[in-house]
């Protein structure tokens, strides 16, 4: 089967992206491919599902950086709720860690914004015939950084302290003892190599396992 095969009937595409003058170029560019249709457009995390479920695309396109509901975690739920969905996700951000939490959510491919539209088009396609797509680079940078060293609970906790919380805020939120939080804290920080936990916090995003 030819690389860029193309499908004999139209593809139906959501596209999820939250800059509206970046989604409308790119929903206008895939649409000059005579075998893509973008279906929905939507612009918050947190309607992807529901526009998965009215629309029915073959494709998802999903920003990872999204109001509402991350892209990743968009990913997982039309992983479950619309399994005849594939996704890829599009990111400015080439962080290694986002490209594992992409793929333990089910996505078919991960790609950065930067490429030309062409390609794009070709990784739909590809997605389509059952292929995973994945920037060259970013998988390199993937498998060099290796696997994401916390816990789901150390990044729940870590996840809390974004917006300046105490100690005592995050236990209340994550229902946990301020002594549960503070060894969660302690061990989060160590394994970023950090001195505390926003830097910890920088450390955990820069890698993507925020």
């Amino acid at each position: 089967m030819p690389r860029d095969h193309r499908p004999s009937k139209s593809v139906r595409v959501l596209l999820a992206e939250d800059q509206g003058m970046l989604r409308g170029a790119l929903a206008l560019l895939l649409g000059m491919e005579p075998d893509l249709n973008v279906v929905a457009q939507v612009g918050r995390g947190d309607e992807i599902v529901r526009a998965a479920l009215e629309w029915r695309p073959d494709v998802a396109l999903l920003d990872i950086e999204l109001p509402g509901r991350s892209g990743l975690d968009a990913a997982a739920d039309l992983r479950d709720e619309v399994p005849d969905c594939r996704v890829l996700i599009l990111t400015t951000f080439a962080r290694p860690g986002y490209l594992r939490r992409a793929m333990e959510a089910g996505a078919a491919g991960f790609l950065v914004k930067d490429g030309p539209v062409e390609e794009l088009a070709s990784a739909i396609r590809r997605a389509l015939t059952g292929e995973t797509v994945i920037d060259p680079v970013l998988a390199a940078a993937a498998l060099s950084a290796g696997p994401n060293p916390l816990t789901a609970r150390e990044q729940d906790v870590l996840n809390a302290s974004v917006d300046g919380a105490t100690v005592a805020d995050i236990a209340g939120t994550l229902h946990l003892s301020e002594s549960t939080v503070r060894n969660y804290l302690s061990s989060a920080i160590g394994k970023t190599g950090t001195r505390n936990r926003m830097e910890a916090v920088r450390a955990a995003r820069r890698q993507g396992w925020l």
